[in-house]
């Protein structure tokens, strides 16, 4: 059975707040309130390491923004955001929350994290 990583963004999906945290980024990176952001995307794209992992990695990785998640999932894993799942089954399977998530200083630590090499 192939992993699937799932994602959650502390960010909303609509035009109006991707672009607040946009600019957010740009201004005062230091009190964006999404490490797992910074994490996974420089200011303009996808990080050139995470990108490498993604497309090497044998798992699955679906990125949602934490409305999208709520609408689908609920409160049950609560709403302090980002977070990181691994679906098994129909189940989703906590590996990381905010604070795990807020406490890696790397993109390189996230991959290790989950379990790959770089």
């Amino acid at each position: 059975m192939k992993r699937t990583l799932i994602f959650v963004y502390n960010a909303k999906s609509d035009v109006w707040n991707k672009s607040i945290d946009f600019a957010h980024k740009i201004i005062s990176p230091s009190t964006y309130s999404c490490n797992l952001c910074s994490l996974t995307h420089d200011n303009f794209s996808e990080r050139k390491i995470w990108r490498d992992f993604r497309e090497k990695s044998e798992a699955g990785f679906e990125f949602v923004y934490k409305d999208e998640f709520l609408k689908e999932y609920g409160k049950s894993f609560g709403e302090d955001f980002p977070m990181i799942f691994e679906q098994i089954g129909g189940e989703l399977c906590l590996l990381f929350d905010s604070s795990s998530i807020k406490s890696m200083t790397s993109t390189e630590q996230l991959i290790k994290e989950l379990g790959g090499a770089f």
